[in-house]
């Protein structure tokens, strides 16, 4: 599986590395599908430092995603994906 990060995810969080961003995602917690067209998938997961991250992903190519979104997890988010009221 390839799992790209787009630059405007650092540029927008500096707090929130491409790496930690990959971690987050491969470690997955909960995710949930989105009704958009492409379909996104918003998650949420552990980074490398052990911090909940929120992020959304489309699968842009057969076995890959390219994920647009990512910082430090929200109340929002963790409701969106069934881990919080």
């Amino acid at each position: 599986m390839r799992v790209r990060v787009h630059p405007r995810v650092h540029q927008r969080h500096s707090d929130v590395e491409d790496d930690d961003v990959i971690a987050a995602f491969e470690g997955t917690l909960r995710s949930r599908a989105r009704d958009t067209h492409p379909i996104q998938w918003v998650g949420v997961g552990l980074d490398r430092k052990g911090r909940l991250l929120e992020y959304i992903a489309v699968e842009d190519e057969p076995d890959g995603w390219l994920i647009f979104h990512a910082m430090l997890v929200t109340r929002a988010v963790l409701a969106e994906v069934g881990l919080r009221r």
